[in-house]
């Protein structure tokens, strides 16, 4: 079901609102080993976003990190991203293949069993899983817990990146569960020193994978 480029080697997925330091920022996070980034904000009006997502693009293109916009398969055609991660509720994985084409990165949101029943038969180029964690930026959500996140790993033929709750302290639990992709929010976008906190979750990642088995 996979199409796109191969993500199996990415590891440490920023996904971010808007800000006014949207480059300096995405900059601090790649070069402190953010290897894939989403711009998701549910504020802006189409034409503010595809302006924000042109920058996005272009600083993820300099430093050859993909970069994927939520929601919008129209406006990431447009801003010229790799792709776009859409919800259960959002625009449907066909409609953003037909949009992006087969080379696009397009990933998908579960939040349970039967979301990752139903991404089987989608053409999808990744799934998220969770959150783990309830968490601010999915009110009303409750959290999957970490046995959600292993079945997910055992069962997906395309990456899965975990989400919800994502700090150096967590990754050790979520990695023995099964995890070996990690979607982070708030630990970079609150960060004071987000090359420094990158760093930290992309040291936490090699630590806790350096002896757990291969996985996709």
């Amino acid at each position: 079901m996979s199409a796109g480029p191969d993500l199996s080697g990415r590891r440490l997925y920023l996904c971010t609102p808007d800000r006014p330091d949207l480059a300096g920022f995405l900059g601090e996070c790649i070069a402190g080993g953010v290897d894939i980034v989403q711009l998701r904000d549910k504020d802006l009006e189409a034409r503010p976003l595809l302006a924000r997502a042109r920058v996005a693009a272009a600083v993820c293109r300099q430093h050859g990190v993909p970069f994927v916009l939520n929601d919008r398969p129209d406006l990431a055609l447009e801003a010229g991203a790799d792709g776009v991660h859409v919800g259960q509720d959002d625009a449907p994985v066909t409609l953003a293949r037909r949009i992006l084409g087969p080379d696009a990165i397009v990933g998908l949101s579960t939040h349970g069993p039967d979301d990752l029943a139903g991404a089987a038969g989608e053409d999808v180029s990744y799934i998220s899983a969770g959150p783990v964690e309830a968490t601010p930026t999915k009110p009303g959500r409750a959290g999957t817990g970490t046995g959600y996140v292993t079945r997910a790993s055992e069962r997906s033929s395309v990456p899965v990146f975990v989400t919800g709750g994502v700090t150096p302290g967590t990754i050790p639990v979520l990695a023995a569960a099964g995890a070996r992709h990690f979607v982070v929010v708030r630990y970079l976008t609150q960060a004071t020193d987000p090359r420094r906190a990158a760093r930290a979750l992309s040291d936490a990642i090699d630590s806790a994978l350096s002896s757990a088995p291969p996985a996709a």
